[in-house]
């Protein structure tokens, strides 16, 4: 008789892990929707940032070819036939090198902030990285309190799983809860 109640107690366990299990699988579901979607925003932030470093660094050469070559046409100038052909293309050049020199500060600019928009994306990255491992821990210990036929390692479960919600939620939420300390351990 003894047998029957243990047997209860066993499906009321099992049923309560399974439970659990869908729960939190569906919430790492929508998490991992999210976390993807991260991902490929902070890809095109860091391609837009390489890229318009990149249009940094070549407007910053042809100011300084410009320059060389307002500074030769200054002292190649002198031994011209043409003074007024000198001076159209030293006004030219002058032009070049303003237009350079007002794009640098705006591209330096624009550089910068999609490098800002990655940095806050990451932040949100991690929050969606770390719900997934406490997420996971949280499935397979209960999993394994199925197995044991174990209570107490279903609450251990639940207590990783609940820090697992946190960093997802925080992770919808832009909440500044943050996992340092696991960021910088699996980094």
């Amino acid at each position: 008789m003894d047998d029957l109640p243990a047997e209860g107690n066993d499906k009321r366990l099992n049923r309560t892990v399974a439970i659990s299990v869908v729960v939190l699988s569906v919430f790492l579901g929508l998490c991992h929707i999210k976390d993807d979607n991260i991902v490929q925003a902070m890809q095109q932030a860091k391609a837009d940032a390489v890229d318009t470093w990149g249009e940094y660094q070549a407007t910053k050469t042809k100011l300084h070819i410009t320059q060389g070559a307002g500074d030769q046409l200054a002292v190649l100038g002198e031994l011209a036939h043409d003074k007024a052909a000198v001076a159209a293309q030293t006004a030219r050049l002058a032009a070049d090198v303003a237009k350079y020199t007002r794009e640098l500060p705006q591209l330096q600019s624009k550089a910068r902030g999609f490098e800002a928009a990655y940095d806050t994306m990451n932040y949100h990255d991690d929050q969606f990285d770390a719900a997934d491992a406490l997420v996971g821990i949280a499935i397979s210990v209960a999993a394994v309190a199925a197995l044991a036929d174990s209570w107490w390692a279903l609450g251990a479960a639940w207590v990783f799983g609940a820090f697992g919600v946190l960093m997802g939620l925080a992770g919808f939420a832009g909440w500044s809860i943050h996992p340092d300390f696991l960021a910088k351990l699996l980094s």
